[in-house]
Parts: C-alpha cells; structure tokens; sequence
C-alpha cells in the first residue's frame, strides 16, 4: 500500500452473510441520538461490546476496530502505526481488537485462544500485556512458547491448559471471523475507523488523515447535543452492514464469469448433499493449498444456508509444488472406499486440519483414528492407487482453464480461488433462480445439473472482444549450439525451458519437469534457457555463474548446481554462488570468478532472451517452448503430459 493511500474502502461481491446478532448499539443503555449524518464518506456499523477488548475509554469520540491476527507480519508491523495514534490522541481514541486468524497460519488460531483467556482473567490490561509478549515474539508461537508466555504475564495455568486444549474461544474467534467476511475484511489487519475501512499495514499518516476527519465530525455532533457516550453507535447507526456490492471489471481476454461448462461427474466423487440438489458446487481442491484450507469455512456456511438446494463435489488437483498433496489425495480416496463419502469427509476435515503436517506417518495416524484397514490403506498410499482418477480430474480442469487451487464450478460457472460467502451466493442465487425455472418446466430435479451444462464450454472462454491466443502457435526458436541440456539429443519432442534462478514459480515447477523426465525418458530433451528477469537482482549473476559450470564440467555439473541453486532461492549472493560452486568439486575457482568479473557469460544469457523475442513470444517466467508451442507457467503435470502426447501421436 502506498504513503499516499487514506482509505481503502471494503469492497467484494455479495449479498448477505450469516445472521450474527444484535448489529445495534454496544449496550441496552447506549441509544444513538436522533441526529442527521451529514457526510459522503462510506461507513460500516461493526458493532462493539463488552466482549471485546479495548484500550482507551469507552466514550472515545474515535473508535477504532481493529480485526487482526498474531502471526500475520504485518499486524506486527502495523503496531508502530497504532501506537503513535494512542500516543497522539490519548483518549479521543479507543481501539477496539477483533480476531481473524488466518487460514495458513497454524500458530494464529492459538495464540488468539491464549489472548482471550488472558481478557477472561484479568480484563484489558492483561489481554494486553499478553498481546505485546506474543507479537515481541512472533516467531516463536509453539503451544510450549504460548505457555511460557501465560506464565510471564501470571495467568493460572490451568484454565490456561484447558482453553488452549479445548479451544474454548473459538465460537467467539468464529465470529468475528465471519463478521470480518460480511464487511469485506478478507485480509489482516483490517481497521474500521468510527467505521470508515482502513485496510493494511499503513503509516500512521494513513490513520491521521481519517481520524483528524472524524475527530471534525465527532465535534460537530457535540455541538448538536450528542454526548461521547452516544458518539460510536450515532456516528455508525445509519452504516453498513455488509460489503457493498463490487461490480467485477470485465477485461477482454480474461475468464468469462457468465460462461458455463460441462463439467461431467462419474458419480463416484465425493459429495455432501442430495444428489438432486438444484446447485451443484464442484470443487476442485488440493489438501496442501493453504488457499483451498482457507475456503473450507465458506462452503460449509454455504451449506448452512442453502442446505438441500445445494450439494458440493470434490474433484482433486494436487499441485506439483505441495510434495505431499497427492498421497493426502490419495488418502482421502481410499478412505471414501472403505467407508464411503463419510469416511472421505472425516479424512477430508483431518487433512486440512493438518495442512503443514501431511507426512506419511501423520496419514497412516489419521486413518487409524478413522478405523480404516490399515494393510488397504498403505498399499493405496505406497501404490499410488488412485492416480489415474486424480489425473483425469486434473486433466477436466487444465482443459476448463481452472488451472489453480481452489476452482468451483456452480452450475458449471467458474468461480476461482478462495473468494468470501458473498461471491457464492451471488452465483447460488442466480443459479437458484435459473434451476426453480427449469423445475416449473417439468426438469426432474434429479435432471437439473445435467441439463444446465449439456450445453456447457468443454475449453476456458474469454470476455468478448479478445483475440485467443493460438495453442498450435510454433514458435521458432532455434536450438543453440551450446546449452545445457537433459534426455535424448535424438527425442521426438523437445522442450526448451526459459527460466529464473530467482523466481519462486521456476522452483516450483522443477519436480513437474523431473516427473515428465522419469515419465518419458528419452522421448523427450529438455534444454535450459536463461531468462533472468531484472527485478530479480540475483538472477543474472546466477545465470552467469550456471554457464561458467556447464562449460567446464557438462551437463552433470550443471544440473547438480540448478538443483542448489534452487534450493537456496533466498541466498544467491555473489559469496553464495562461489561458495556452491566449491561444493561441486572440481571446478576452477579462479576461473569462475574471473567469469563472474567479466560477465564472460552475459552475451549468451542475452541471447536466450533475445531469442524469445525474435520469435514474438512475450513471457514470464517459468515459459516452456515444447516443439515451439508455448506452454507458461508452473503448470501442472497434466498440462505438460497432454502437450507431449500430442507432439508425439503427431
């Protein structure tokens, strides 16, 4: 976020969220007063109550509700910002704390049940003090660590124990989570100010500029009688209660949110819900995405409110880079063989539980709590039993263009990524509306889902007005004399890799690229190309250093020095890339860094990028040219495999 930035106003799709209570004034004793609201700023009424900790007093002119999480970086980094704002204007301010502990931060959800134990036994100021240890030591979140901390701050360890052991807040956390959602607030942290929407880690000028505006407001309102008691509730009455509605921007060549697809189901995918649900939400999913973790709460408060007229599908798509997300697929689906779509929803719940800790000793653990036949369940795990299944749902949805995790289809309508309730709902209840017709119609219900995509798109469609790009495009893109190269100088399909040492996505696609490997073998060459990009400060020396090793020592060097450098992403310091180097052994240390002096190799890595751009490719990185055809990105295997067997059976 920009210095420059003031208000970043909530804004997502939607409709409605679950009904939270009372959305009034924070007591019975509290009214607002009957005054007119004259200003043209959006305003949300995020309801205070006693069981919210707070600093500052409760008749503040300024209320700041914060929602905000432990172990996020920047919460942490936003406390600088707040603290000059309690400092600056002493009691016109309170801040008010909400938790909204994020999906992917496994350390989050605790620390925010330790938080609120300490607000049960001492009130604010040891809910403070205990918020100050745990974000003085943010990395360091263990259930040891959250103890310790209980310890320092004096709290009885007992209740301590017995509410981090029975989450006994997490109702309350829930809450404000969900609360968070129906106001837009998806990320952390998140400020409402007298309810205007600050979002992020802003400077303390950010805060100044809205507060010294409502600080105005708040005096004006004095003059019209309104005391500090009534100014929250008066000043917010008349807000929001919900995320205003965003209209999608609509771009030519992106995804078109009104297309449908045919989205076949077997009829053996998991389900929860009837079968003849009016809407059907295909999900398309992966236990290792902490994106997929992150939206499992939203399908289930879909299911709550829609109930029968709704029924969620599972497909799998376990992305290359989460080592452990297809065993956990697997998994999931011998469990739903030994005890059916139950069985594969108590898997399912566990897994996503345990998102970080999907080792093979942890799945074996997770199916004998369920009772699952453990001889089955190995053998599935170490056969790789349902791989065929996994790749044909991986294929549908690389065909669909719903190449990321999570990917919905409602209907056959593709939603991607993990979006609040509100974006479901608005397709739900457009979906709702469309099914109850077809019903009056005489459509089975039994039939709906059928018939809605018999019709459907069976590849990704794009706003009109776009121009698509041409899969069966061949590029030319001449093979170097000298390059590093992997497979068989004789294979039918070769495929030249553009890459950047620096770049996470070039990492994580590297075991893809060793899987097509092992799956072809010497039908298949790859050949590396360079293609350093330049906000990557590392990347060309990186480059530079790789060559300098393929020319002395071949191929097997260099690819033993890709892989270390991969590994070590985050420290391609020039030290670094000698000091790997050394590791090979073998190589002419004086040599190297003469190279690196040089930049001896500079004109062959320029001349990789030139190369894409004679043959008017634009691309980023991960791009890969198989016989010339482009494919870009960290793609699944399933996108890679189809563009191979297609060079091949040609």
């Amino acid at each position: 976020m920009s210095k420059g930035s003031s208000i970043l106003l909530a804004a997502v799709v939607g409709i409605a969220f679950l009904a939270l209570g009372c959305w009034g004034s924070e007591s019975a004793e509290v009214e607002p007063a009957d005054v007119e609201i004259a200003d043209d700023v959006e305003r949300y009424k995020v309801p205070v109550t006693d069981a919210q900790p707070s600093k500052g007093p409760k008749d503040a002119l300024i209320t700041i509700v914060e929602f905000s999480e432990f172990q996020c970086p920047f919460c942490a980094r936003v406390l600088s910002s707040v603290k000059e704002v309690t400092d600056t204007y002493g009691d016109d301010v309170r801040i008010v704390w909400r938790n909204l502990p994020l999906g992917f931060h496994q350390n989050a959800d605790p620390a925010a049940q330790l938080a609120m134990e300490a607000y049960a036994q001492g009130g604010n100021d040891k809910f403070w003090e205990v918020h100050d240890l745990i974000f003085e030591n943010q990395k360091a979140l263990s259930r040891a660590d959250l103890e310790n901390y209980a310890q320092q701050a004096g709290l009885d360890m007992d209740k301590v124990k017995k509410a981090l052991d029975e989450k006994i807040y997490s109702k309350q956390i829930q809450e404000d989570s969900a609360l968070a959602a129906t106001l837009g607030a998806r990320g952390t942290p998140n400020f409402f100010i007298n309810g205007r929407n600050v979002r992020g880690a802003v400077p303390f000028a950010s805060f100044k500029t809205v507060i010294d505006q409502e600080l105005a407001t708040a005096k004006k309102l004095q003059e019209q009688g309104v005391s500090k008691e009534q100014m929250y509730v008066t000043i917010t009455k008349n807000g929001l209660t919900k995320a205003a509605p965003a209209k999608p921007q609509q771009k030519p060549g992106q995804p078109d949110p009104n297309a449908v697809y045919k989205v076949p189901l077997e009829g053996d995918e998991p389900q929860k819900g009837p079968a003849d649900a009016l809407v059907t939400i295909v999900e398309i999913s992966d236990f290792e995405c902490p994106f997929c973790g992150r939206v499992e709460p939203t399908l289930k408060a879909v299911q709550d409110k829609y109930g029968k007229d709704v029924r969620v599908v599972w497909m799998n798509n376990p992305l290359p880079f989460h080592k452990n997300a297809k065993a956990a697929a697997n998994a999931a689906l011998e469990a739903q063989a030994q005890k059916g779509d139950k069985g594969f929803w108590a898997m399912h719940e566990k897994l996503f539980a345990n998102q970080r800790e999907l080792t093979k000793e942890n799945l074996e653990k997770f199916a004998r709590e369920l009772g699952l036949n453990m001889k089955k369940f190995k053998a599935a795990i170490e056969g790789d039993k349902y791989a065929s299944t996994i790749q044909k749902q991986q294929t549908l949805s690389q065909s669909l263009g719903a190449r990321g995790t999570p990917a919905f289809f409602i209907n056959g309508r593709n939603l991607r990524g993990a979006q609040p309730l509100p974006a479901f709902e608005a397709v739900i209840d457009e979906e709702l509306k469309k099914a109850k017709a077809l019903v009056a119609k005489g459509i089975p219900k039994a039939k709906v889902y059928e018939t809605t995509i018999a019709k459907g798109a069976t590849a990704l469609k794009t706003q009109p007005g776009a121009a698509k790009p041409d899969a069966n495009k061949v590029y030319d893109i001449p093979k170097p004399k000298s390059a590093p190269t992997k497979g068989s100088s004789k294979a039918k399909v070769v495929i030249q890799e553009f890459s950047d040492f620096q770049c996470p996505f070039c990492g994580r696609v590297n075991p893809t690229i060793a899987q097509v490997m092992e799956e072809y073998g010497d039908k298949v060459q790859i050949i590396w190309r360079n293609y350093p990009l330049p906000f990557h400060k590392d990347a060309q020396p990186a480059a530079q250093a790789a060559l300098e090793v393929y020319e002395q020592k071949g191929n097997k060097a260099f690819w033993a020095y890709h892989d270390i450098l991969f590994e070590n992403q985050k420290a391609l310091s020039r030290a670094n890339l000698e000091k790997y180097a050394a590791q090979l052994g073998g190589i002419n240390m004086k040599a190297l860094r003469a190279a690196l002096d040089s930049e001896k190799h500079k004109a062959a890595v320029d001349a990789d990028i030139q190369a894409v751009a004679k043959a008017g490719a634009r691309i980023g990185t991960p791009s890969f040219f198989i016989n010339g055809k482009l494919v870009q990105g960290a793609q699944p295997y399933a996108a890679f495999k189809a563009a191979i067997d297609k060079e091949l059976n040609n």
